[in-house]
């Protein structure tokens, strides 16, 4: 039986553990049917032409983990932004940790998605935006089908929350191989602001799959901030579907960083559904080996006087592969648009290589837009300044590799997010530099 097979057979037994009066069965129903028809892609599909998901489905993956796993939090303390304050949403193999965990419902919700499905008072919510943002693509529909554990964020009207949310994702191991589908909900209404650390972490070698759907509805002058930390152990993948759907004068901005995991696939959309729209996406990508990391970006802008910026960096060594497709649409209406999208990469090994293809597709006349890729490999001038100063050779790469990542950086408003990507890139490029970008 393949993945399929078991995933679709699997739905039936899910189906009977569940309320089948939930507010979501029908959608659940139709989600795995769509499922069923499609499978999972391949590159045949112009959208993953360039990833190919073979090596990582034909695991034989447990659906359901048989036990729940406790974890200490010395045993992950390391994996949290822990110099911070923060509210916790903690999983381990997809079940709630409460002892690891520090949730509220004090002015807004900080809680669970399985609360949110099964508690009438969170049920208007979830009819007005549960899988309203999603698009039905077969993965997405596979989450939809299985969707019962995740996060469920509700900042309420003029709240400003002042710590930041962190959601962890941890896979004990206790598996030979496991498939997660984690399903968050993230409703910020109008005037409200919100910081969101997002992360997924395999804790042993134990081959994982991840199938996580977020969605985000950012309403009327909402500021939504968030951060997806991707730097996993080379057994684990995952396909990283987040869907954000703005109203007027809203500001949103994600910023991901992928360093590890064995297959990566970043799925980010944005809608723009108002005017004066600020929506932002920024990246950085250093992976090794024979890793793979593959984002695949869209704007789509609806209505006029509204900005995306799109801004991308990768490093890539040893064999490893990078892809970047990014979309931007402009429809007829949305006027006095301001798109911008770049993605630079360079290559430090002979045997990478990075696939790019931005893509504009505008049918306003009166837009700023543009557009760029580069490809190439260290400034040879810039490392003979260097080493002509003392510097040596592995930290003059270093430096200029830094610098190649440092406007992506600069617009992270965590200061200890900063801090921690820093050593993370330091650590993956092999030195240790006294100083913070």
């Amino acid at each position: 039986m393949d993945l399929k097979e078991k995933l679709v057979s699997s739905f039936m037994a899910f189906e009977n553990q569940i309320d089948i009066d939930s507010p979501v069965h029908d959608v659940r129903s139709e989600a795995i049917k769509t499922f069923e028809q499609e499978g999972f892609p391949t590159k045949k599909q112009e959208a993953w032409k360039y990833t190919s998901l073979k090596s990582i489905i034909n695991q034989d993956y447990s659906v359901f983990p048989k036990q729940e796993n406790a974890l200490e939090y010395r045993d992950i303390k390391k994996y949290f932004i822990h110099d911070i304050d923060s509210y916790k949403i903690v999983f381990i193999d997809g079940k709630y940790s409460s002892h690891l965990s520090q949730t509220t419902h004090e002015g807004f919700d900080v809680c669970l998605m399985s609360a949110a499905l099964n508690k009438p008072k969170y049920r208007l919510v979830i009819e007005n935006y549960f899988n309203k943002a999603a698009t039905k693509d077969s993965l997405s529909s596979l989450n939809t089908a299985f969707a019962s554990e995740g996060a469920f964020i509700h900042i309420k009207k003029n709240k400003l929350v002042e710590k930041p949310i962190q959601i962890l994702h941890f896979s004990s191991g206790d598996e030979s191989a496991l498939m997660l589908q984690p399903r968050n909900l993230v409703v910020v209404d109008e005037n409200a602001h919100v910081q969101i650390i997002e992360r997924h972490q395999s804790l042993t070698d134990n081959p994982v799959l991840t199938n996580s759907v977020t969605e985000i509805f950012a309403n009327k002058r909402a500021i939504i901030d968030y951060y997806k930390v991707q730097n996993d152990r080379e057994t684990a993948s995952l396909i990283d579907n987040t869907f954000i759907s703005q109203k007027q004068e809203s500001h949103c901005s994600v910023h991901t960083f992928s360093f590890g995991g064995k297959l990566t696939r970043n799925n980010l959309n944005f809608f723009q559904n108002g005017e004066r729209i600020d929506s932002t996406l920024k990246g950085v990508t250093i992976i090794g080996n024979k890793q793979h990391v593959d984002h695949n970006t869209l704007v789509h802008h609806i209505e006029p006087n509204c900005e995306s910026h799109q801004d991308y960096k990768g490093i890539f060594g040893d064999n490893a592969t990078g892809v970047f497709n990014g979309r931007v649409i402009v429809n007829k209406e949305a006027q006095k648009t301001n798109a911008f999208q770049a993605n630079n990469n360079i290559l430090i090994s002979d045997k990478a290589s990075i696939n790019t293809k931005p893509q504009l597709e505008i049918f306003a006349d009166d837009v700023k837009c543009s557009h760029g890729c580069t490809i190439g490999q260290l400034d040879e001038s810039a490392m003979f300044y260097m080493r002509s100063r003392g510097i040596p050779e592995k930290e003059a790469k270093a430096l200029l590799m830094y610098a190649f990542s440092n406007n992506v950086l600069s617009s992270v408003k965590i200061p200890e997010i900063k801090q921690r990507i820093t050593k993370i890139i330091a650590n993956k490029l092999g030195v240790n530099i006294g100083f913070d970008l």
